[in-house]
């Protein structure tokens, strides 16, 4: 019973030593040593604590102050990420500085995308110093023109200073702090630069290589992997900060959109390459419509990010249209096209350094931070550049080989066409020699032929113009006889008693009718019945006159008996002659019985005639066969 107790007690104890061990780390923070053995020293784990502030109120001094202590928190990561984009992050770390090492320290802030930043160096509960950086403020107001952001160090005394680093950002951002000292930092930045010069020129030597190729060849593929290659020089220049240093070092505001407009540009020129390349609309159709939605999906998401910019900090969806090119390449690999395999091994590279950038996005604790991690895909970017450049010379050569093929087989077709044509050439040879002998005997034949057609033909040329010496006194006697029949018939058809049928054939139609009245009516000429004017146009109706003066229309049957006449022109005409040449005598039911009109109308037209034959009779006395045509008009003095 008694040694229960004691066990007890020892549990407890333990259970207290274990909470110190866990509580050590939340006491205190580790200070980072300026050492001369150590020219650059990254900062990682505990020895960066953090805090976050939502809405971005609290200030340096509530953030220094003991009862905020305990709020800060150590990193669990090697390197700290800034991942809420709406809040403000409080980062803390202390340098033992170290007066005897004789050298120029600086602070070195690698991301370059963080949009303000700022530094203080306190001593205690005083602020010692303060700076203000960040992609925001214009690239001129750096104390280093280096596209990191750089400090100098106070390092003139022996002492420990606590740091403070207030940062906010429009994307996720790693705080990546490094202590370096001045001549290492001047070596580092030179080959830094040295390899960012090598990068952007292998960019520009393949642009230019592939733009010569496509000057030369016409084929679009080349122009498409030209501006994809400069599209991923653009958006390495951007996240490097490069072109803030180079581009337009005044417009902080770009920093904002230039990145994910990089982006767009490098998947769309990417998967129209691929396209291209892989001749998917042959190969791979439904790979080929595949690969064009989702050029139109990224063009709408592009568009929807340039009103809402939080958009672009979604880099993940690059993903989509990565596989979708690589599984495309592997498709038509398993096809059978060779020159794909560098192709897919390019894009592997590229997949791969695309999935180390999300497990760096996603702070990973097992990855490894360094500067292979950090420009992993860089480093992607380069080997497919150069396995691609592959894939391309690999197409050339098969295109090569098609084309060798293709003429050899046009040799070889060609020479075969030779054989034929010389076999054919010797037996129509020996065919036209034969046929020419029998051609040659049939000639002399045709000779003594053509001697007897050529005399026939003579004589028949004579007698054909003779023929047509008699056509020609033919058709001036049938004219002369048309015309005499004409008259005759006239004369018959105004002189006896004719029916309709045989005097229709002079007055056939409402045309012939309009005609006859027209000439009858302007014999002596035309002269206005308004201002006397002699000159006129055609009018609106059929052989209707219109003063060229005045304007005024006068119609061919104005001023006539069948003026209003609703009967048909040709049946009036009739009713004329028939009244003139029965002097009147005939009755309405006569003439409807004739003419199949109506007895009323042909009584109301007929008295009509009768009277105006009565007021015309002197005129009519001696008119002799012509007379009926002197009733037309209704006035006696025509």
């Amino acid at each position: 019973m008694i040694a229960r107790p004691e066990k007890r007690q020892r549990l407890r104890l333990l259970y207290l030593l274990l909470l110190l061990c866990f509580q050590i780390p939340l006491s205190a923070q580790t200070p980072v040593k300026v050492i001369d053995k150590r020219p650059q020293h990254i900062f990682s784990y505990g020895e960066i604590w953090s805090l976050e502030d939502p809405e971005g109120k609290l200030s340096i001094g509530d953030v220094s102050a003991a009862s905020f202590s305990t709020k800060f928190r150590p990193s669990t990561a090697y390197t700290p990420k800034a991942h809420n984009i709406g809040s403000w992050y409080w980062y803390k770390f202390k340098i033992r500085h170290n007066a005897n090492t004789g050298k120029n320290w600086i602070l070195e802030f690698f991301d370059q995308t963080i949009d303000d930043l700022q530094l203080f160096v306190l001593d205690g509960r005083t602020i010692r110093k303060s700076h203000h950086l960040g992609d925001s403020y214009r690239f001129d107001n750096r104390s280093y023109r280096h596209k990191n952001f750089t400090l100098d160090l106070q390092n003139e005394r022996t002492e420990e200073l606590t740091y403070y680093v207030r940062i906010k950002s429009s994307q996720s951002a790693s705080v990546i702090i490094v202590l370096r000292n001045v001549k290492w930092f001047v070596q580092y930045a030179l080959d830094e630069y040295l390899i960012f010069g090598l990068f952007y020129g292998m960019v520009i030597v393949f642009s230019l290589y592939n733009l010569m190729m496509f000057i030369a060849v016409r084929q679009r593929q080349y122009l498409y992997y030209v501006l994809y290659n400069l599209s991923i020089g653009f958006y390495e220049m951007t996240i490097d900060g490069i072109a803030f240093q180079y581009l337009w070092p005044a417009s902080p505001a770009m920093n904002q959109y230039s990145y994910g407009f990089a982006l767009y540009l490098t998947s769309v020129f990417a998967l129209l390459f691929t396209q291209n390349f892989l001749y998917l609309r042959a190969k791979a159709p439904r790979f080929h419509k595949v690969l064009t939605g989702i050029i139109i999906l990224r063009s709408c998401y592009f568009i929807a990010s340039l009103f809402f910019p939080v958009l672009f900090n979604a880099k993940f969806v690059e993903i989509v249209p990565l596989v979708a090119a690589f599984s495309a390449g592997v498709y038509v690999l398993q096809q059978g096209y060779n020159p794909a395999r560098f192709f897919v091994a390019g894009y592997s590279f590229l997949l791969a350094g695309f999935i180390i950038k999300i497990l760096i996005l996603l702070n990973v604790s097992w990855l490894p931070y360094g500067p292979l991690t950090h420009y992993s895909l860089s480093f992607c970017f380069v080997a497919e550049m150069i396995l691609v450049s592959f894939a391309i010379g690999d197409n050339i050569r098969h295109l090569r080989k098609k084309k060798d093929r293709a003429q050899k087989r046009v040799i070889e077709q060609l020479q075969l066409n030779e054989k034929l044509t010389n076999t054919l050439n010797k037996e129509l040879s020996s065919l036209v020699e034969q046929r020419t002998g029998e051609i040659v005997a049939q000639a002399e034949i045709i000779k003594s032929q053509n001697a007897t057609l050529s005399d026939m033909n003579s004589r028949l040329v004579e007698q054909a113009e003779e023929i047509s010496r008699m056509n020609v006194l033919l058709e001036k006697d049938n004219q002369e006889l048309q015309i005499n029949i004409e008259k005759v018939s006239r004369a018959r058809v105004m002189s006896q008693d004719v029916g309709f049928e045989e005097f229709s054939k002079i007055y056939p139609d409402r045309e012939t009718c309009f005609k006859y009245l027209a000439d009858l009516k302007w014999e002596k000429g035309y002269e206005c019945r308004r201002c006397g004017n002699t000159h006129y146009l055609s009018g609106q109706l059929p052989h209707s006159r219109r003063c060229s003066k005045c304007r005024y229309e006068e119609s061919v049957i104005a001023h006539t008996i069948f003026q209003n006449s609703r009967i048909p022109i040709n049946k009036a005409f009739y009713m004329l002659f028939l009244v003139y040449t029965t002097k009147g005598k005939i009755s309405s039911h006569k003439l409807s019985e004739i003419l199949s009109i109506r007895q009323s109308t042909c009584w109301s037209y007929g008295s009509k005639m009768k009277k105006l034959m009565e007021s015309k009779r002197r005129l009519l006395k001696n008119a002799g066969d012509k007379g009926w045509s002197k009733l037309v008009f209704e006035d006696i003095s025509e």
